[in-house]
């Protein structure tokens, strides 16, 4: 069924519009996330369904009545939180994706992670009340910038913010531009109640690698943040620390206060290579902030590598192969 053969069988019910709630995949189909389902889940209060003379079937060890293609239950009515459409209620999107996760099937993994960035993209403090009805209070958001780039250090932040924190506007670090980030950056270190900064340099990236010096900064930001941390929500990665986390894929999109990490470590960064460009202008470092755009390849080639140039990098490497293998020619 389509979004408007759903619509066309709500229709035809003998139940009032009122009195149940669409869940599931006709929820997503008639909120344009998917485009057809095979059947149309209700559920209705225990008085509504007590009362309909319909016959019953077990599934997953739960009693549903059934008509034709409707599977109708009473189980979590008072708890869903909906969206009305057309009339009609319908379970809302971040609804449909506790569900969705909590059955956890294998057909739904892809759209359990488009419902879990829709539902952020919308709601980026999402993770974070989950995390405070739970009672936990101090949640700290850990991101790092820095692992592309030729020059310089990586560095990551970790930021916990006050419960009733909001800062309009703030997102990945990424999408700003930079005059927003330098004031986010300003706020941020305002109210938050702690922040912590962990700088690995690129010798230690060229000796252990840019994967393991980006977890090394965030155990660094971590261990440097001013306040006590309870649970850390992590952009994307895996560490063996003390502290329950939860990894989230894009969560600098997902969550504002790793989204808030994000500023911090990408403003702490970027003012580091603008001191840098003070002292070597011919790299532009000012502008690519290390990154291998082609002036800064053209002036590695013209003027060679600086100290902080890393050295396992490509470019660099080959730039310095080239110059060892000028000076066994020499020889």
């Amino acid at each position: 069924m389509t979004k408007e053969e759903v619509f066309e069988k709500l229709n035809k019910l003998e139940i009032s519009k009122d009195k149940y709630i669409v869940i599931n995949d006709a929820s997503l189909v008639c909120q344009n996330i998917i485009e057809q389902t095979n059947n149309i889940d209700l559920v209705c209060s225990k008085e509504i369904y007590d009362n309909l003379n319909l016959p019953i079937k077990v599934e997953d060890n739960i009693k549903i009545k059934y008509k034709d293609i409707y599977n109708i239950n009473y189980d979590l009515y008072n708890e869903i939180k909906v969206t009305e459409i057309n009339g009609y209620k319908f379970m809302n999107l971040e609804a449909c994706y506790e569900l969705k996760k909590r059955l956890n099937k294998p057909k739904d993994r892809k759209l359990i992670k488009e419902l879990e960035l829709k539902v952020c993209l919308e709601d980026n403090y999402y993770f974070e009340r989950k995390l405070r009805e739970a009672n936990i209070n101090f949640i700290a958001g850990v991101d790092e910038v820095g692992r592309g780039p030729l020059v310089g250090p990586v560095v990551a932040a970790c930021v916990v913010l006050p419960e009733h924190f909001n800062l309009d506007g703030l997102t990945d670090s990424k999408k700003l531009s930079e005059k927003k980030r330098e004031y986010f950056y300003e706020e941020i270190m305002k109210q938050a109640l702690g922040v912590g900064v962990g700088i690995i340099s690129e010798k230690i990236i060229d000796q252990v690698n840019i994967y393991e010096a980006t977890k090394m900064a965030m155990k660094e930001a971590i261990n440097n943040c001013s306040c006590k941390i309870e649970h850390v929500l992590i952009d994307a990665m895996k560490l063996d620390i003390n502290i329950p986390i939860t990894s989230i894929i894009k969560g600098d999109l997902k969550s504002v206060t790793i989204s808030a990490a994000s500023v911090i470590a990408k403003v702490t960064r970027d003012r580091m290579l603008d001191e840098l460009d003070l002292k070597y202008p011919m790299y532009d470092f000012k502008n690519n902030k290390g990154y291998p755009t082609k002036k800064h390849l053209e002036a590695i080639k013209k003027y060679g590598i600086i100290d902080e140039h890393r050295r396992s990098y490509g470019p660099v490497s080959e730039y310095l192969e080239t110059v060892d293998s000028k000076k066994r020619e020499k020889c």
